[in-house]
Formats: C-alpha cells, structure tokens, sequence
C-alpha cells in the first residue's frame, strides 16, 4: 500500500477548492454565523498538545458557547469525567478546532481558533446554573469561522435515523475493559441518577 505523503500529490488527487468555499471563510463572528452558532447547544471541541489530540463533545441547556465579542467566544467547563485531557491541552497548546451542530440541521459550522482558561469570577458567574458554577471557562479567539459542506450528515442521515437498539452500554463496555472489575448493569442502572446530581 502506498500513501501520500505531499501536498502536492493530494492536490493532484482532488483538485482546487470552490470559490464559494473559500469565500464563506470569516475572520469573526459576522451576525448570521453569530445566529447560527447562538442556536447550536452541542459542539465537539478538538484539542492538540504534547500527548496527543482530543476530541470532547461539549453541550449545555441553552447555546454551548457564548460571544464575548465579534472576535471571542466563552465555553464554561461543566463537569465531565475528569479527565481534563482537552484542558490539559488547552494550557499547553491553545489551537483549538469547534464543530457547532444543530438537531435538524445539516449544516455544521467550524471554528478554529486559540484558547486561553480562566477561573475568573466574573465570568464564572454568568454561566451560573442551578446554583453551581463551572469550575474554569474556556476562552476562545476566532481565527475563521465558516460552515463545513452538508454532504457528511446528508450520507450519514444523522436526524433521520435511529440505530441506538442493541447498542453496548457504558456498563458493559467498562466491564469488558476492565476484565469484569467494574462496570455491568449495576454501573448502568445508577448512572442516570449519578448524572442528575452531577449535571452542572
């Protein structure tokens, strides 16, 4: 098997881009992207650093991020596994990648940026939920945004379709794992219940 290993040679596969993909590209949050990111309460956010990448995904009740300004973006850090792997990378390289999706919608909207993490008070507060504050808040700096092409989740048929039946569980993956030391039907059963006190 051989693989490509220049750009040259990939170019030479698949050609020049669009005008039109090009020209979608901005260096800020114009007001329709703005609208559009406003409406998205999930997004994955990509991470790079000295170990390695990342992918998180990222929702909240309400928009996943927040515009400080038409150049910057505030996601607070809800409570997740705690692993922090995507905040580790955050301080150690701050280029970050965001992939806005809205239910319904087959556009996805990109943001590439760097970020920066604060535990600054004031903004902590803002995000305030239930009476709880997220621990930090990511602050990103838009260096483009744009909208990706629709064609993957017209393939893929994301809002149309259902395969979760039959689905391993949470439970029984960790079971698997870790040779039957955690994890089963005990782990799923209380899961839903461990999740409600630990939301925000």
């Amino acid at each position: 098997m051989e693989f490509i290993d220049s750009v040259a040679g990939l170019e030479a596969l698949y050609g020049t881009p669009g005008a039109a993909s090009m020209r979608k590209v901005a260096d800020h949050l114009t007001p329709l992207y703005a609208k559009w990111i406003a409406a998205s309460r999930f997004t994955v956010l990509t991470t790079v650093g000295p170990a390695g990448t990342d992918g998180s995904p990222r929702g909240d009740d309400g928009p996943v991020v927040t515009p400080l300004d038409p150049y910057t973006l505030a996601m607070p850090d809800w409570r997740g596994n705690q692993r922090l792997d995507s905040l580790r990378n955050i301080v150690e390289d701050g280029r970050v990648s965001l992939m806005f999706m809205v239910p319904g919608s087959n556009t996805v909207v990109r943001v590439n940026g760097q970020a920066r993490l604060t535990a600054d008070a004031d903004l902590r507060a803002r995000f305030e939920q239930k009476g709880r504050q997220p621990a930090t808040v990511i602050v990103i700096a838009v260096g483009e945004v744009y909208t990706q092409c629709a064609r993957a989740v017209m393939r893929a048929g994301l809002w149309s379709r259902d395969d979760a039946n039959g689905l391993p569980t949470p439970g029984e993956i960790l079971a698997e794992v870790s040779n039957g030391e955690e994890g089963g039907t005990a782990y799923d059963a209380e899961w839903p219940a461990r999740a409600a006190r630990t939301m925000w």
